[in-house]
């Protein structure tokens, strides 16, 4: 039987250059460097073969963290920074955690558990024997309540990682993720392995702080949701920085979006990822254009794609293997695969995403999907983003309003009723009747989540 991956090994294999390291704004390391240092005080032998909870209030000590448990211990719940007592409660209780990692005396973690705080790293010896194969355990995106716990393998978290070619050069990665979520793990371990910087954001630092620490650092490759990649766009600070690698994730990524980043940035590559915390990564599309091609569904490498009900579902060895502690949830169905609860509708050759099955707005008995909208909206020339939400009216049920931020605020009163009127007409032009939206309101700002997605719910 073969050795389960070792991520310190990998990480060695892959930090050829002592320019490759691990930066924040609280402190830096080389990979390698990192490989031969603790930061639990030579208490980690205490750990062996348990089951132990992440807790501690930076990506840099997280990813410390991480580097230093893996193969250690049995379990490491990696939980972000903004879960609250009742969550990280929940989350010890459904995983059967031992002990929590943790930076802050303070901190209510909600049961009490045995806390191993961290230090700045200190030289310290390698782990002794054969790495064990440590379960890793993310919560899924936009949880709250008690959260659902999902488990993952290295292996499966590396499937779609690629090597770097020889000969290219190493890249500098950025994020505007949290290392803690599904989508910043992908950057963190693509350039933990892959021999490549990898620049944190600190919890309490700006926009433009953050884009500063990228510009001085030369990133070449960025990653974030859609709504991140906007609120750059909206900053005037997005002109100081110019990468080659222009990532989206975690929303559905527009055709307006899409083309804002091919005009701003146009030496880069701009690629849309789809991606489940319990699906894994399941394709890139690099050609420029929303959606996807049908022909993906003929095969893809590893990766198994059916459509079923209007709805995506993903088989592959990325797939998470079970929900942690909730014996009541199936993750995959008896073939495998893993309903994402993301509608798509096949147009031609190519596949669009109309939105998630759970947001779907009922207006007179006919569904509404909010991002399908919202990309209309999208495209009109003024505006930077929008939100479709749902109205309650006794007779329809529901009725569709949308807010809008345009790009320019400094706008007229009538400049902005025409600009009304110009939007709403799109919309009718472009929709069925019961989609079109029946009031427009112009916003300042659009609420965002921890995790970097627009924030939903009624009107």
């Amino acid at each position: 039987m073969s050795q389960p991956p070792d991520l310190r090994s990998l990480v060695l294999a892959g930090a050829v250059l002592e320019e490759a390291r691990l930066r924040a704004r609280s402190g830096e390391i080389p990979w390698r460097a990192a490989m031969g240092k603790t930061i639990l005080s030579g208490r980690r032998a205490a750990l062996a073969g348990k089951s132990v909870l992440i807790g501690v209030s930076s990506q840099y000590a997280a990813a410390l963290a991480m580097l230093e448990l893996d193969g250690v211990v049995a379990r490491m719940v990696i939980t972000p920074p903004d879960f609250a007592a009742e969550q990280l409660a929940s989350a010890i209780e459904q995983a059967g955690v031992d002990a929590v990692i943790c930076d802050d005396a303070a901190k209510d973690f909600g049961v009490e558990r045995p806390r191993f705080f961290i230090s700045a790293p200190v030289a310290d010896a390698p782990p002794q024997g054969n790495a064990v194969s440590t379960e890793w355990v993310l919560p899924t995106s936009g949880t709250t309540g008690a959260p659902k716990l999902v488990a993952h393998r290295l292996e499966g978290l590396l499937g779609a990682v690629r090597p770097r070619e020889v000969g290219d050069p190493a890249p500098v990665w950025a994020t505007f993720y949290d290392i803690r979520r599904y989508g910043g793990m992908q950057i963190f371990l693509r350039a933990a392995t892959g021999g490549a910087t990898l620049l944190l954001a600190d919890p309490d630092e700006t926009l433009a702080d953050h884009v500063a620490r990228m510009a001085e650092a030369g990133v070449t490759h960025l990653s974030g949701t859609p709504s991140h990649w906007r609120r750059l766009l909206m900053s005037p600070d997005a002109a100081r920085i110019a990468p080659a690698y222009a990532r989206l994730s975690g929303e559905i990524a527009d055709r307006a979006i899409l083309d804002g980043l091919a005009a701003f940035y146009p030496d880069a590559k701009v690629v849309h990822a789809y991606a489940s915390t319990e699906a894994g990564v399941g394709f890139e599309v690099t050609d420029g254009r929303e959606g996807f091609p049908a022909a993906y569904l003929d095969g893809l490498g590893d990766v198994e794609m059916r459509v079923v009900d209007g709805s995506l579902r993903l088989k592959s060895r990325r797939t998470a293997d079970r929900y942690v502690g909730r014996d009541d949830l199936r993750l995959a169905d008896d073939d495998g695969f893993v309903d994402t609860d993301d509608l798509v509708q096949r147009v031609g050759e190519r596949f669009f995403f109309r939105g998630r099955r759970a947001g779907t707005i009922n207006v007179g008995g006919l569904k509404v999907h909010p991002e399908e909208v919202e990309q209309v909206i999208n495209l009109h020339e003024a505006v930077r983003m929008s939100l479709v939400k749902a109205r309650r009216n006794p007779i329809t049920g529901d009725l569709i309003v949308a807010q809008v931020m345009l790009k320019e605020t400094d706008l007229s009163p009538d400049r902005k009723r025409a600009l009304k009127d110009e939007i709403l007409a799109t919309c009718r032009a472009r929709l069925d009747r019961h989609k079109a939206p029946v009031s427009i309101d112009f916003v300042p700002s659009l609420a965002m989540s921890a995790g970097g997605k627009i924030l939903r719910g009624r009107a």
